[in-house]
């Protein structure tokens, strides 16, 4: 975990709801699956955002959704710095791989598999991407993820734009070697379910410290109780209890 100030150089809205932050400032050894913690003038708890991106040129890039007043107060940020926890969580395991990945997201679980895609691909793995939505204002980073030379498939549960359906409608047919996943629960447990082949999931989850004091976060395990934020988000299948 590292302490840092970040300067916004942009704020911009990418979809219904979505925004994308670009922040200047000490990104050094952030891995693909991690996420950051902001803190907000007027509020106690920091805010998790996951890592989408950390360009050549030093910035740090984060996507994230108007759910809240916090987020809210994110979204009219053009300029000032922030207070920034970085290096959090224990991010995807780029080794297990194989030839064939596959990633999987859906709605703000996309943009942590952004840098994975990119990590992947420079790597020369064949890399399959699965973005999903409720509909199509709400899509994203479609053309970004193309551009890497990832083959991009897009779900929409309305039908409006791609597969109609769920990203496991998507799926099927598919051959790949592992699978990388980020979103709600429901859509993570159901690419579980639709699957024997192996894969790491990260876990969307209300945190109140986010390093790992505060126990806030915990889950079970088979090989015991996990705080998300420390010991997460990220998560291989195999490990994974489900609740009934």
């Amino acid at each position: 975990m590292k302490q840092t100030i970040f300067e916004i150089k942009e704020n911009i809205k990418i979809a219904k709801n979505v925004f994308r932050m670009t922040l200047a400032g000490d990104t050094e050894g952030i891995i693909p699956g991690q996420f950051v913690n902001i803190k907000l003038d007027g509020y106690y708890l920091r805010r998790p955002i996951s890592v989408c991106d950390v360009p050549e040129d030093g910035t740090l890039v984060i996507i994230y959704k108007v759910v809240g007043k916090g987020t809210e107060l994110m979204s009219s940020m053009t300029e000032g710095s922030l207070d920034v926890l970085t290096q959090l969580g224990n991010g995807y395991d780029l080794t297990r791989s194989g030839d064939k990945p596959l990633l999987i997201g859906g709605g703000v679980g996309v943009p942590p598999l952004y840098m994975l895609a990119k990590k992947l691909v420079e790597q020369g793995k064949k890399v399959s991407v699965i973005l999903g939505f409720n509909t199509k204002d709400e899509i994203f980073y479609e053309d970004e993820f193309k551009a890497l030379g990832a083959d991009v498939s897009v779900a929409t549960a309305d039908g409006s734009y791609g597969v109609k359906g769920f990203v496991t409608n998507a799926m099927e047919g598919m051959d790949f070697s592992y699978f990388y996943t980020c979103g709600p629960e429901p859509m993570l447990r159901a690419i579980c379910k639709a699957t024997d082949v192996s894969g790491e999931l990260s876990f969307e989850e209300r945190m109140g410290c986010g390093f790992g004091a505060c126990m806030g976060c915990s889950c079970k395990t088979l090989t015991g109780y996990k705080r998300i934020c420390k010991d997460g988000p990220v998560m291989r299948k195999e490990e994974i209890i489900w609740n009934a």
